[in-house]
């Protein structure tokens, strides 16, 4: 069963103290003090000082305050002047947590992965009109409705979504071979 992003989050955190000595508080603030502003070079700073690019990584999200935030915030201010397309993120949601219970739900600032063992979809508000739903479909031959994306990303494929209605048969079937590919 896959973790939740919480059980994950405090896996990095042991395993960054463990390799360094020094609890993630204690980098958050080598960052802090930095001075530095681009990801890019916190990343490097870090690097520098012997952390892996995983463990950099979580040190500058959480310098940023990406761990502070509230999911419920995080959706509610996703859908903020989009209230019509939050019908169709809960037809999403739901469907999701019917494909299993090891499915995780992780808002983001911008978005929210359905995971399990890894991300197999992502749903952001595109538009005030439209969301897109993004799956994990390689080697999905798209149609006009499936739409595949450039490669290189997590999500292969693509679907615009504009009312509760469309999440139908055809879309729920995407879904979960994107769930049994995870």
């Amino acid at each position: 069963m896959a973790k939740s992003q919480a059980e994950m989050l405090e896996s990095m955190k042991a395993g960054l103290e463990a390799k360094t000595g020094r609890p993630l508080e204690h980098w958050v603030k080598r960052v802090q003090d930095s001075g530095l502003e681009k990801h890019g070079e916190q990343l490097n700073m870090l690097k520098a000082e012997g952390l892996g690019h995983g463990h950099a990584n979580l040190v500058c999200q959480a310098a940023k305050g990406r761990f502070e935030a509230d999911e419920d915030d995080l959706l509610a201010a996703q859908y903020a002047g989009k209230e019509g397309l939050k019908p169709i993120y809960e037809a999403l949601e739901a469907y999701a947590k019917s494909l299993g219970q090891d499915v995780d739900i992780a808002p983001r600032k911008t978005s929210v992965a359905f995971r399990r063992s890894k991300n197999f979809a992502v749903v952001t508000a595109a538009t005030k009109s439209r969301l897109d739903l993004g799956l994990n479909l390689k080697g999905e031959t798209g149609t006009l409705r499936l739409i595949e994306e450039k490669p290189g990303g997590m999500c292969t494929h693509k679907i615009k979504l504009q009312a509760a209605g469309e999440v139908d048969d055809e879309v729920k079937a995407w879904m979960k071979a994107a769930y049994e590919r995870a």
